[in-house]
């Protein structure tokens, strides 16, 4: 199935939309190295709907989507591998990262970030 072609009920973009409005400190962190286009030219969207789920981040060109979990993601691990199966099944990486870790090792997570790009 093409991501673009995804069925996004409208629940989900206002969901999607609620969100953009309240990203978390380190998903702030993390939009100032991604948008417009700062990192290796590549266009990220934030809080962006592929079906079901709202993703943090997602470069669809490259079909890659960066999560940033926080403390709660300790309690729904189940839950989370199935929104990383749901999205693998549409052709898309899914690399997640800890709050603290964007906060604490940006150079690092952007280093991930590139070589996931790299064919």
């Amino acid at each position: 199935m093409s991501p673009e072609k995804s069925p996004v009920s409208e629940s989900v973009r206002q969901r999607a939309k609620e969100l953009r409005q309240a990203m978390t400190q380190a998903e702030a962190a993390l939009w100032a190295k991604l948008r417009n286009r700062r990192l290796n030219g590549l266009k990220f969207r934030r809080q962006h709907p592929i079906g079901r789920t709202i993703t943090d981040f997602c470069c669809v060109q490259q079909r890659l989507v960066i999560e940033v979990d926080g403390g709660i993601h300790d309690m729904q691990v189940e839950h989370d591998q199935a929104r990383t199966a749901y999205l693998e099944v549409r052709g898309y990486q899914v690399l997640r990262f800890r709050n603290e870790e964007v906060l604490g090792d940006m150079e690092g997570v952007l280093v991930r970030i590139v070589a996931a790009l790299t064919p």
